[in-house]
């Protein structure tokens, strides 16, 4: 018999059904948080897998092509110009690659290729996503083709981001930055000398070069180029006080963006490493060298000088018939007398005048900030040796050595050193000469460009006391001279107090029938056509043009340059 009472039956019924259904809705919440948990876990394990598989085609990529390195690597400090612009920068960029093993259709993504890249070489492509895991398609690719080919959505086109060197002003500063390699390591210019500094200092490398100068002065030797259709040419300012060079110019050019190899001996840079005759700017030397002698003055007279000199077999003539056989030593030089000037290094020996060389740092090869650099041919002294070298007849040099030359004969006699780096130590200069040298000098090279016999009335541009040298020369090919010529002249401004020197060079200039020249010297001469490839109507003309455009820069924001 039950004796319990109905009503606590029905109670306890009722709390069993209640329990039983509070732990159903318990169990239920404890399913759904149990499956989000497993939603995100899954979302977990593909998102790792994702990010190892994007290691793993990195890792591959590097594999793949050795020249990819690690940001740490690829960094090189930038370099400026001595107003803060900069010639050489390290920026981000990205390379496209190709995952041949993820291209669906390959007919479709040549096609698409082709429209983006149209001057690509689809034949070594085609060749490359048959026989290669992984290829570069574009290194340093354009925002413009960037996004093109990100719209195409083709999971094969694979887009790394990396450290990158990018030159902004392209051919106007290659011969002075130079190029590194895929494996960021310099090969010529700055970039090869400056190496270790540029691949450890933080801060910008500041050069001496003005970015608008320099771009004044190439623009000049391209438009001549053309003018007188020569192979190429060459420009150096410099500052004559402290070396500091605000241009260096030598073309052809290049355009280190684009990383090329340069194996013509027509991009040698003629600044640096090309090694010439330059002839009669040897003149200035050989007087130069017999002031510091005291051996002779500028009034001091040469009377009855031959109009011609026999010498080893060989006849040393005046390039102007019209020249008089009585000349003061500063006549000489005016006139660019070879026969004056060969009685001038006879006086002063042959000792004397190697020494003077010497110490101007001509006939041996100097250090400077690039490695691209020159050396004079050695020069097999003696009595004949010594009578061509005083007109610049079988000697040779480089355009560098000549304004390091000049610098110092009309600089008050002190020694300097060419330098494309900014240095804000001020160093003690040496005196290697006597300041009355430059005194003398300075008056004669001024009257070579305002008088009628001087050789360089094209460059007298008013306002500036240009003063200055021509030198014609014929190249020399396995011994033999040819009617081919290298023109240069050296200008000096201004010669009441000396601050710059402009020495340009042409090669193989060749006359233009058609060329106007206008007279700078107030007279409103024109005259129609080139009569002579001399240095009197090319390089002169150049420098006469080249002063125009950079005067009134030099003369505003380097006006108290000492």
């Amino acid at each position: 018999m039950n004796n319990k009472n109905p009503k606590i039956i029905i109670e306890e019924d009722l709390n069993a059904f209640l329990f039983e259904k509070n732990q159903s809705k318990l169990k239920i919440s404890f399913n759904r948080i149990s499956f989000i948990f497993f939603i995100f876990f899954i979302i977990f394990i593909i998102y790792s897998i994702h990010l190892l598989h994007l290691g793993s085609r990195s890792a591959k990529a590097k594999l793949t092509d050795t020249s990819i390195l690690s940001s740490d690597n690829l960094y090189r400090a930038d370099i400026i110009d001595r107003n803060g612009r900069y010639l050489s920068k390290t920026v981000s960029s990205i390379d496209i690659g190709i995952s041949t093993k993820k291209v669906i259709d390959k007919k479709r993504l040549i096609i698409n290729l082709k429209y983006i890249f149209p001057d690509k070489d689809f034949k070594k492509i085609k060749s490359q996503l048959e026989s290669k895991n992984f290829f570069y398609l574009e290194k340093k690719i354009s925002e413009e083709n960037y996004e093109k080919i990100m719209k195409l959505g083709d999971k094969s086109i694979q887009p790394e981001e990396k450290l990158t060197r990018i030159y902004p002003e392209k051919n106007l500063f290659s011969h002075i930055i130079g190029q590194i390699d895929d494996n960021n390591n310099g090969i010529s210019g700055l970039e090869k000398s400056l190496d270790i500094d540029l691949k450890n200092i933080k801060k910008p490398i500041k050069l001496t070069v003005d970015k608008d100068i320099q771009y004044l002065i190439r623009t000049e030797l391209i438009k001549f180029n053309q003018i007188f259709n020569t192979i190429g040419s060459a420009a150096i300012l410099m500052n004559v006080n402290n070396g500091e060079i605000l241009s260096l110019v030598s073309l052809p050019d290049f355009n280190p963006n684009k990383r090329e190899k340069i194996i013509d001996s027509n991009y040698i840079n003629r600044v640096t490493k090309g090694v010439y005759e330059f002839g009669s700017v040897f003149k200035t030397f050989t007087l130069a060298a017999a002031l510091n002698e005291k051996i002779i003055q500028p009034e001091t007279e040469f009377n009855d000088l031959p109009k011609m000199l026999n010498c080893a077999g060989f006849q040393i003539r005046e390039y102007d018939k019209k020249i008089p056989s009585d000349l003061t030593a500063e006549q000489i030089l005016v006139r660019s007398g070879n026969i004056g000037s060969v009685r001038i290094a006879q006086q002063l020996g042959e000792e004397k005048f190697k020494l003077f060389l010497s110490k101007i740092g001509v006939v041996e090869q100097i250090n400077f900030d690039i490695e691209e650099i020159g050396t004079p041919i050695k020069f097999n002294w003696g009595k004949c040796p010594l009578a061509t070298a005083s007109f610049g007849h079988g000697i040779t040099t480089t355009l560098l050595q000549l304004a390091k030359a000049y610098s110092i004969i009309v600089n008050g006699g002190y020694d300097i050193n060419p330098s494309l780096l900014m240095n804000s130590k001020k160093e003690k200069k040496e005196k290697i000469l006597d300041e009355e040298v430059s005194k003398k000098i300075l008056p004669i090279l001024r009257k070579i460009v305002t008088t009628k016999e001087g050789t360089a009335s094209l460059a007298n541009v008013n306002g500036y006391e240009v003063g200055g040298k021509t030198g014609t020369a014929e190249k020399s090919f396995k011994g033999s001279y040819s009617k081919k010529k290298i023109n240069s002249f050296v200008a000096i401004f201004p010669t009441s107090k000396p601050r710059f020197v402009l020495a340009v060079m042409l090669d193989e200039p060749k006359t233009n029938e058609n060329y106007i020249y206008h007279y700078r010297d107030g007279s409103n001469i024109k005259y129609k056509g080139t009569p002579f490839n001399t240095a009197g109507w090319t390089t002169v003309e150049v420098t006469g043009q080249i002063l125009e455009k950079i005067g009134p820069i030099l003369a505003t924001k380097y006006s108290e340059v000492n």
